[in-house]
């Protein structure tokens, strides 16, 4: 991978139904897991109430990449476009019944960094991120989500509980 500054690897994908110029906004966390599915829900149910456009933010992470570290560039490349093509897809497929306009973010880096740029960058009226009780090594090791946009953004934050967490 070439080394490119974070605007370059940052991918905006819009959805059926775009933003709308000064709408309020509201920012939400997803990356496929349980709690951040549950965030997404509830993020457009107040989308929808607030009548307000949805940003809908994907941090690129290893996840999204092959297993195989040997693997050509290229097929890295397309893994991981094909990854973010499925997360879109599935995100869609989730508030098509919620009837919000809403606009997809990917961007390589930090989703605590990438969570709040993106609010502040929308003047979001807050930030909607899922949370786990029960916090795996691996969880442990890559440091909570929820936890650092509490403690880093500049408007409020909603933390949503995974419903299987009980």
């Amino acid at each position: 991978m070439t080394d490119r500054s974070s605007a370059e690897r940052r991918v905006r994908l819009p959805a059926d139904r775009r933003a709308r110029q000064g709408t309020p906004v509201l920012v939400v966390g997803f990356d496929d897991q349980a709690a951040s599915v549950a965030a997404l829900r509830t993020a457009a149910d107040l989308a929808r109430r607030l009548a307000a456009d949805l940003h809908v933010v994907h941090c690129i992470d290893v996840r999204d990449y092959p297993i195989d570290p040997d693997t050509d560039a290229e097929l890295w490349e397309d893994h991981a476009r094909k990854a973010l093509e499925h997360l879109h897809v599935k995100v869609g497929a989730a508030l098509a019944e919620h009837q919000v306009r809403w606009t997809y973010h990917a961007w390589s880096g930090h989703p605590v960094t990438l969570l709040v740029t993106v609010a502040d960058e929308q003047e979001a009226l807050m930030i909607v991120v899922g949370t786990h009780r029960h916090r795996s090594l691996a969880r442990m090791m890559r440091g909570s989500v929820s936890r650092g946009v509490a403690r880093s953004a500049h408007r409020p934050v909603l933390l949503v509980s995974d419903p299987d967490d009980g």
